[in-house]
């Protein structure tokens, strides 16, 4: 019986990579995806525009304005001379975020007293908003430190496991993530769903396998080509982007098997409820961008209202996340890992059981 298992395994992996185009399906979106986004997905600000309207014209304020146009968030600086004028131009979006100074700023500095200025950020970008102002208070209360105007206290800020807040070190674990839920989803949805437009599934059923071994024909390829694409981008992250590794690779090896089982009943319960492929991919579809909302990539779990924490209870994405993290970047230990590994197998074992009854009642 294994053997016969193990030629559905073989008959299946030649399914996807036989051609040249099954290939290049499975390994270029892999490739694609690892060279964009890194910088394509990021939340860092960039070559943003910087409005300044001057009332002062003092030494303090042009300083200020010029140290703020070497900063790498701003490459483009715009003047204005009026209300008007900054009203328009954030209006029509050209600039990411403004800086009035009052008209006696400078005064007010050499005076050693409190000289507020005042930074307006367009609300329709709220988040990178939010991060160029902060770029903005930084560059202000490094001058006016400088100056022998220090705030009242000072906070020093340390950042753990990403020191200088690479996003690359956030996004390329994150990525690992998502292309072996692809991966994974997409072969195993569609395995079944194949055998039933090409008019080969009843010639499965008559094989002398049962359907438990047909379910575990099907998952495993999925899960050998998830695994693989996993590591290929776990390879490309550490060596090419520089991210670091400081787990075990038996534990990334650990985790990616645990995930896999997990999002292969998914996969296999799509799967035995389509009868063809495009049936399929919308249900992976379905599938996937809600999971991937609720995992924590998007937007921290903690943030989401009750309902919905307790759809990411049931949801595999949430606890490989943190792992992938903890393995890259915190010196994860297996002690660590059991939290989150073992949900992932309650939830193997209720997809795949599921999966499994779906398929016999299918076939019945």
């Amino acid at each position: 019986m294994l053997q016969r298992l193990l030629r559905l395994i073989i008959k299946e992996l030649q399914a996807l990579l036989g051609t040249r185009q099954g290939r290049y399906m499975l390994v270029m979106p892999v490739l694609l995806q690892t060279l964009l986004f890194p910088f394509a997905a990021t939340l860092e600000v960039r070559n943003a525009s910087l409005l300044i309207y001057n009332q002062d014209g003092g030494q303090a304020s042009q300083e200020l304005v010029q140290r703020l146009a070497r900063t790498a968030a701003f490459t483009q600086l715009l003047q204005v001379h009026s209300e008007g004028e900054l009203a328009h131009a954030i209006d029509q979006q050209q600039a990411l975020v403004a800086v009035r100074f009052g008209a006696d700023f400078s005064r007010r500095l050499q005076a050693r007293q409190a000289a507020p200025l005042q930074v307006l950020i367009d609300g329709r970008r709220s988040n990178s908003g939010q991060i160029a102002a902060n770029y903005v208070a930084e560059v202000v209360s490094d001058y006016l430190a400088e100056q022998g105007a220090p705030p009242a206290s000072t906070l020093s800020v340390r950042n753990l496991y990403n020191p200088n807040l690479d996003f690359k070190w956030h996004v390329l674990p994150c990525l690992v993530v998502i292309i072996t839920t692809i991966g994974c989803l997409m072969v195993t949805a569609l395995s079944v769903a194949r055998e039933r437009e090409e008019g080969t599934f009843e010639q499965l059923l008559v094989s002398p396998l049962t359907p438990a071994y047909i379910m575990a024909g099907k998952a495993i390829p999925g899960m050998v080509v998830a695994m693989g694409q996993g590591s290929l981008i776990a390879l490309v992250a550490h060596f090419g982007y520089g991210v670091p590794f400081t787990g075990q690779v038996l534990q990334l090896l650990a985790g990616m098997l645990c995930y896999g089982l997990a999002l292969a009943g998914v996969g296999l319960f799509i799967s035995s409820i389509s009868n063809t492929q495009q049936q399929a991919f919308l249900g992976v579809f379905a599938f996937m961008v809600p999971a991937t909302i609720l995992s924590g990539y998007v937007a921290p779990i903690e943030n989401m209202p009750t309902f919905f924490q307790w759809l990411a209870v049931l949801n595999p994405l949430s606890y490989f996340i943190p792992i992938l993290k903890g393995v890259f970047l915190k010196h994860y230990l297996w002690s660590d890992m059991f939290p989150r590994l073992w949900p992932m197998l309650l939830i193997a074992t209720f997809t795949l059981t599921t999966a499994l009854r779906m398929f016999r009642r299918h076939i019945a």
